[in-house]
């Protein structure tokens, strides 16, 4: 069985232990605007309005100021059950990609007719989303640097070069080593409309400072406990501080369970570990070059990814990504040192140059995985609900797509976006426990043996590709 470029090289343990001694188990960007990003006030009481949101993540902040844009005159309310942005869109990487469909590969796996449709759509969203930001003014480190992939082991060098993109750039080891320096590089594809770097907590308060500012009415601290209604009465929310009666909602409420109970198991959480380092000083930057600024990803199964902050920190997340028996989501969780001394290590053996950085900040954030691998959508009272889920860790440029299909829909119109295959399919749902445990970790357990013989895949993984079920990356 071959070994990985990580277990053969690794660093001393020393300066992984040191590098992790004072890291603080805390989400860096949600620290970051802790005492910026504004607040809003619980619901107080019962009420009727036009549309209700439930969820102040991206999904839900996109859907709310799309609504109320297209139709001032009508009350729009948005309800979250902590505060906006404290979970999967405050705690990401901070990359925006193109790509609605979680990667090329996967769109040409399930809807082979769409994908040229799909790939056009994906990078007019991303560009509709940087005008967006641009006019509104949102300081949110919005850079387009593009996406960088390389190969680690000689197998995945072997991958190159099969994008379809004619503006991706195939490097080889030396021009690869240019951009970004690290023994690891072996060669890379550089795509540069694929992707842009942004603070990720910052989006999010942006948007629901810019919500607030055009009249949505944004309540934080308030849980929806329960949905009714028919196709032709208005939809109640009930939550412990009041009902909110609404002619349309859109439920944009990522992993947490679907108040449709239809969909209760179109998604699991999965918790993908992250570390942050100290800014690093002008001769450390110099030694690993990165003067792109590249969104930065390898290209295994259990792939890492990385990027520079405004202030020259780095991200290292990935790799680990852990589904835990019964589906539940639990702050304990977050605190996982076997995958965050993992993640110390791999970062060390890309970047040796760096021994003796710090990394202040070590977290986790919770993926809303679906079968598919990328969103998809459902609804409920003959339309009058609208749901999307399973964004599956590609969801920051996602969910401003997923928020113009939702407010098609609540409009009744027929749009390109609407008519899609990938917006009208529902993917098959996961099994309950302990078949889910059992089927996720064994599928865990492939990809990682995939990574270890030069790509190949067991027949487990053969067979849920031939089902439309592959996990791809």
């Amino acid at each position: 069985m071959h070994q990985t470029i990580f277990e053969t090289n690794r660093p001393a343990a020393k300066i992984v232990e040191d590098s992790l001694a004072d890291t603080k188990l805390s989400c860096f960007w949600i620290d970051d605007v802790a005492d910026t990003a504004a607040r809003y006030p619980a619901l107080a009481g019962d009420t009727r309005v036009d549309d209700a949101v439930v969820g102040g993540g991206y999904a839900g902040l996109w859907t709310a100021i799309k609504l109320k844009t297209e139709h001032p005159e009508r009350r729009v309310i948005l309800l979250e059950a902590k505060r906006v942005g404290w979970a999967a869109s405050g705690r990401n990487g901070g990359f925006c990609e193109a790509s609605i469909t979680h990667g090329e590969p996967n769109a040409e796996a399930r809807w082979p007719e769409e994908t040229g449709v799909l790939a056009r759509l994906g990078y007019e969203n991303l560009d509709a989303m940087e005008q967006f930001i641009a006019d509104n003014g949102l300081d949110v480190d919005f850079e387009r640097t593009g996406q960088l992939s390389v190969a680690n082991a000689p197998h995945q060098v072997e991958w190159l070069g099969e994008s379809e993109d004619p503006t991706v750039v195939t490097l080889n080891a030396e021009e690869v080593q240019a951009r970004i320096a690290s023994p690891t590089f072996l060669g890379g594809e550089f795509a540069p409309r694929e992707n842009a770097n942004l603070h990720p907590a910052k989006l999010a308060a942006e948007l629901a400072r810019h919500a607030a500012k055009i009249g949505v009415e944004i309540h934080e601290q308030t849980p929806v406990k329960r949905l009714d209604g028919g196709a032709d009465t208005p939809v109640q929310l009930t939550t412990e501080r009041g009902t909110v009666t609404a002619e349309r909602v859109a439920l944009c409420t990522n992993v947490f369970p679907s108040l449709l109970k239809r969909y209760r198991f179109h998604t699991v959480p999965v918790y993908d570990y992250v570390l942050m380092t100290e800014p690093l000083s002008d001769e450390q930057l110099a030694s690993i070059g990165w003067d792109g600024r590249e969104g930065l990803a390898d290209m295994a199964n259990q792939f890492h990814y990385s990027r520079l902050t405004k202030d020259n920190r780095i991200l290292w997340g990935g790799y680990d990504a852990v589904y835990y028996a019964g589906g539940k989501i639990k702050p304990e969780y977050e605190d996982r040192m076997e995958s965050h001394r993992k993640l110390a290590s791999h970062f060390f053996t890309t970047f040796p140059q760096l021994a003796g950085v710090k990394f202040t900040h070590r977290w986790a954030g919770v993926i809303d995985t679906s079968t598919r691998f990328c969103a998809f959508f459902g609804q409920a009272l003959g339309g009058r609900v609208q749901y999307v889920a399973g964004f599956t860790g590609l969801g920051v440029g996602a969910t401003h797509f997923a928020a113009d299909v939702i407010v098609d829909r609540l409009e009744g119109r027929v749009t390109e976006r609407t008519e899609l295959k990938m917006v009208k399919d529902v993917p098959l749902p996961f099994p309950p426990e302990p078949a889910a445990s059992i089927g996720i970790n064994l599928t865990r357990w492939s990809l990682d043996r995939a990574d270890h013989n030069e790509g190949k895949r067991n027949v487990l993984l053969k067979t849920l590709d031939a089902l439309g079920l592959g996990f791809d990356s």
